[in-house]
């Protein structure tokens, strides 16, 4: 179909599975899969002093195979959101899920870092397509005051991985030995796949004629919601990879301490991300447009965001906990309504593919700014990296406002 034939279409043409009451069944497995993808991410944190004996990994080396996940996520974001659109999400989701599994189930039987690392990086280029697959998901099932309750709920089993991961890990290691801490969630992502595959039907099927993957990028609106990923995401990155090291070494926890109370900001994380989809929801059925819900929502989670200053000058170590529960309550507040605004702007056929461009910048800085972090926590002190976490929210939230022209619908051919 050429694009002077083709019919325009609009994100607002795209109906929603409103009355499809088989939507929360499908917003439940999203849940599902996405708590076992951040278990599966998790596990080898969990792991990494064993794994780096066993294997005679230096922190080098362990750091290579961390990075070469993130490698991974990047090469693989716009590969598996194409397949979204392409094949749809019923296919799409399901091939991804097992594609990173098995990778997954074979990181115990690594015998080298480079093999290790090799596994990292396959497992990456599949994991990244539970969010374009996700968000694409929840734009066709639910109308526009659900979606940023919608992605919410399922963006909180990242919190739930990141909580569940310590004990069930370390349990199944002690127990059954380290390999089976890999297989077990590579497992019980694979008995997912068939309830996805029965229950994920009707909506959201892949599309034969969509608009050119090059067109997407004419658009302010894609570069918008690009920046604001680039700028948001890696906030949350560095609470998952760096709170424990600064509890312990700067704030003095012990582990015993970091056991008992570490998880208290992931649970804030996990109710931020519902409060901020249940609020633009709210404020949608009093009649608040789409955009000035979505500019509330995420301006308020900026400012909550505004926390992490406070983390590093926090007077004691219970108020420095507060400050990062705050702080990542807001950013999953932001980011709730952060992935709605694709679908919002975007009709169907495009929304896999946007959501993997700005998962490839979220994935980009997801790579710089660890690199930073260590740089400054090395040479200076974890004060301008906590500084650097308050203020990128707010900055992100500017760009995408201000470049998108407070988040005009986008109209393709």
């Amino acid at each position: 179909m050429s694009a002077a034939a083709a019919k325009p279409v609009s994100a607002a043409e795209v109906p929603a599975a409103k009355g499809d009451k088989r939507r929360w069944l499908i917003l439940a497995l999203l849940l599902g899969i996405t708590t076992i993808n951040f278990i599966d991410r998790q596990t080898l944190s969990v792991l990494a002093p064993q794994i780096r004996e066993t294997l005679h990994l230096s922190r080098t080396v362990y750091g290579r195979i961390a990075s070469a996940f993130q490698f991974g996520m990047m090469s693989g974001e716009f590969p598996m959101a194409w397949i979204m659109d392409r094949w749809g999400v019923r296919l799409g989701m399901a091939g991804a899920v097992i594609w990173w599994s098995i990778a997954t189930g074979l990181h115990g039987f690594a015998k080298s870092g480079f093999s290790l690392g090799a596994l990292r990086y396959w497992m990456g280029t599949g994991e990244c397509g539970n969010y374009s697959g996700g968000v694409k998901t929840v734009g066709a099932w639910f109308p526009p005051a659900e979606r940023a309750f919608a992605i919410g709920f399922f963006n909180s089993g990242s919190m739930i991985g990141a909580i569940v991961a310590p004990p069930l890990v370390v349990y199944l290691a002690a127990k059954v030995g380290y390999r089976w801490a890999f297989l077990v969630p590579a497992l019980l992502a694979l008995f997912w796949v068939p309830l996805w595959l029965k229950y994920c039907r009707g909506h959201a099927a892949g599309a034969k004629d969509f608009p050119p993957s090059l067109d997407l990028l004419q658009h302010r609106q894609t570069w918008a919601i690009m920046g604001c990923r680039f700028l948001v995401g890696p906030v949350a990155q560095f609470y998952w990879y760096w709170i424990f090291d600064y509890l312990v070494t700067i704030r003095g926890f012990s582990m015993k301490q970091v056991a008992l109370v570490g998880g208290i900001p992931f649970i804030a994380g996990g109710v931020g991300s519902l409060a901020g989809g249940l609020a633009a929801g709210w404020l949608l059925k009093r009649d608040v447009s789409v955009p000035g819900a979505r500019q509330l929502t995420m301006y308020l989670g900026a400012i909550l965001c505004l926390a992490s200053f406070g983390v590093y000058y926090a007077p004691s170590a219970g108020l420095c906990l507060v400050m990062i529960a705050v702080a990542l309550f807001g950013h999953t507040f932001l980011s709730a309504n952060m992935f709605a605004v694709v679908p919002d702007m975007f009709p169907d056929p495009s929304v896999g593919r946007v959501t993997g461009l700005h998962g490839i910048c979220g994935g980009l800085s997801g790579v710089l700014f660890p690199l930073l972090t260590g740089i400054l926590a090395d040479k200076v002190s974890y004060a301008p990296v906590f500084a650097l976490a308050a203020v990128m929210p707010m900055a992100g939230v500017i760009l995408l406002f201000f470049v998108s022209q407070r988040l005009k619908p986008v109209v393709l051919q």
